[in-house]
């Protein structure tokens, strides 16, 4: 896509993730104004493109242990793949913060690598959680929730899937 960038950022603690996220997208707005270039982070601003999402990977630790690594399905724990039914579903409820607006809905359709399908998956991208291919060290351990955009607040949409996860967890 013309212009079109994925971009990335270390991992970091739920707040600091949304820091960092809030100041990337003020950076490269203000760069962009500078440039003469029109920036903008619409989840779909062209109708026969791919869409542009948010694509939140997480992973809980403790005590510096990972607790998603694990014997089961993919490499994950017991935890983690509650982790990940909490955030299947709470999936409507999360979508309200994560996809805020209307724009958000148009990314969400089959054929451009969306998350169509409220299911999991290892390496499957139409799912709306996917367990990235990682290899064997359970400190890259973790999973994608891809059908965030960044038209959401970051600080409500990253506490809310957090909660969502251990809802499952503890539930």
């Amino acid at each position: 896509t013309g212009g079109q960038c994925e971009l990335g950022f270390r991992f970091a603690t739920l707040v600091q993730a949304a820091d960092y996220l809030m100041t990337y997208k003020y950076v490269i707005k203000n760069v962009g104004k500078k440039y003469g270039k029109s920036i903008t982070f619409m989840p779909k601003p062209l109708f026969n493109d791919n869409g542009s999402g948010m694509h939140v990977h997480q992973s809980i630790w403790k005590d510096g242990n990972p607790l998603f690594a694990g014997d089961q399905y993919a490499g994950f724990s017991q935890m983690g793949l509650h982790y990940i039914g909490g955030i299947l579903k709470h999936a409507p409820a999360l979508l309200a913060l994560t996809n805020p607006t209307t724009n958000s809905y148009k990314r969400l359709v089959p054929g451009f690598e969306a998350p169509v399908n409220l299911a999991y998956s290892q390496g499957n991208r139409s799912a709306s959680v996917r367990i990235p291919l990682s290899g064997t060290n359970p400190k890259a351990k973790r999973l994608e929730f891809r059908c965030p955009d960044a038209t959401s607040n970051p600080y409500l949409a990253f506490a809310a899937m957090l909660c969502a996860g251990i809802d499952s967890s503890k539930n």
